[in-house]
């Protein structure tokens, strides 16, 4: 088990993602995603890695490309970087991840690296067939075990389905792990604090690690602390993904950056995103992207030293962090005035606060995903636009109008 152990610094470099999560840090060209290193403080330069380096090649006709030069150049200067955790998944690239990432890996002794994957529970269609998936992705990546499993991104969609133990999921894979084809086991997850108390309080003393979104942006705007301190209260350490929030977070405004640049002269933008998760102690682990070299050599660069922020740092940060969701978002206190005036019942405060993150991040699958689970009459579509809530608001938001417009960014991300 992980309880216990020292704190991992750092962050992830694998390659791999989806095509349609764009290009990431630093201007990429490519539609590419490596997933940061990450440095355990007992283990001086011991880097651990995220997923393989899969290249979305926008002049190919197929719908992905490997660029297996780039890619072994990057898993090379990690592995010389001291580099021993790579991760991937049953479903990156339409399946492809796994099979390319145990192929750049058996270049190396077994035991110089850690490879994690998980199981695709975010595709009910996979329910049930646990032991079939688990034995193909051994095989699928060559190897005879995995030093780390996951349950993939615990949700509002599947945490039912992950619950029912009809199923045999968690049984299956906890199996595993007594039999030693599994090291450590735990759990990702984008889903909110409901969904996150449900599945630890079923499967919370089983769960060795929980993976989860955390930067200084959403450490409020999606509840990451609070997320945090309910982990805590497991006693589950914390690996960071998304501390960067896909690149979103190293370009400032001017006016921002030279407040930052008041604080840290000779820190960038950049730099203060992985400050702030090494500012956490509950971190255990912190994942980023990267689609270049350089970015690797970069990021190996910033976590040779712990520097977390100050008091004043912080609060410099979370002051940004409200003027960038305020421009973007409505002003919703959640006071439910207006959900006793809704004709259809609709909780209204809680499609706000989904509207607010689907707009802020310019679409993504969060919003999408959560109202997928609600009945049709409880969805914004259902709004019939009355006004009543409107006219009790003390924010004065027009409600009516933001029904409108978040259905139909829905219906543009069907």
């Amino acid at each position: 088990m992980l309880r216990g152990t020292e704190k991992i610094r750092s962050f992830f470099v694998c390659p791999l993602c989806g095509r349609r999560n764009g290009p990431f840090m630093h201007g990429a060209s490519l539609f590419v995603r490596f997933h940061a290193l990450s440095l355990w403080k007992n283990m001086p330069r011991k880097y651990l890695t995220r997923k393989n380096t899969l290249f979305y090649n926008k002049n190919s006709s197929a719908p992905f490309f490997v660029d297996y030069k780039a890619a072994e150049e990057m898993v090379d200067c990690a592995m010389r970087g001291g580099v021993n955790y790579y991760d991937t998944a049953w479903g990156y690239h339409n399946g492809g991840s796994e099979p390319a990432l145990g192929t750049f890996l058996k270049n190396y002794p077994r035991k110089s690296y850690n490879l994690a994957t998980k199981f695709p529970g975010y595709d009910l269609s996979n329910m049930g067939k646990v032991r079939e998936i688990f034995e193909k992705q051994l095989e699928k990546c060559g190897v005879e075990y995995f030093d780390y499993y996951l349950m993939h991104n615990v949700c509002e969609m599947n945490i039912d389905a992950y619950l029912d133990e009809s199923y045999g999921t968690y049984a299956y894979l906890d199996e595993q792990r007594r039999a030693g084809r599994i090291r450590h086991l735990g759990f990702s997850a984008h889903g909110d604090m409901p969904v996150l108390r449900r599945f630890l309080e079923k499967y919370g003393s089983g769960m060795e690690f929980c993976q989860l979104q955390i930067n200084w942006l959403d450490w409020t705007f999606q509840h990451a602390k609070e997320k945090v301190d309910l982990l805590k209260s497991y006693n589950i350490p914390v690996w960071v993904m998304e501390p960067l929030r896909g690149g979103k977070l190293c370009s400032l405004s001017a006016e921002d950056e030279a407040k930052l640049k008041a604080l840290r002269p000779q820190e960038s933008v950049t730099g203060w995103g992985f400050r702030f998760v090494q500012s956490v102690p509950e971190v255990v682990v912190t994942l980023s992207g990267m689609s270049t070299l350089a970015q690797v050599q970069e990021n190996l660069k910033t976590f040779e030293t712990d520097a977390p922020l100050n008091a004043d740092e912080l609060a410099a940060l979370s002051r940004i962090a409200r003027e960038m969701t305020g421009k973007a978002s409505l002003p919703c206190t959640a006071c439910r005035y207006c959900t006793s005036h809704c004709p259809k019942k609709l909780d209204i405060p809680e499609l706000i606060k989904l509207y607010n993150e689907h707009c802020f991040t310019g679409g993504g699958f969060i919003a999408p995903m959560v109202v997928g689970t609600l009945p049709a009459e409880k969805r914004p579509s259902a709004c019939v636009g009355c006004g009543s809530c409107a006219k009790v608001c003390p924010q004065q938001i027009d409600i009516p109008a933001m029904m409108k417009d978040f259905a139909a960014r829905l219906a543009k991300s069907e």
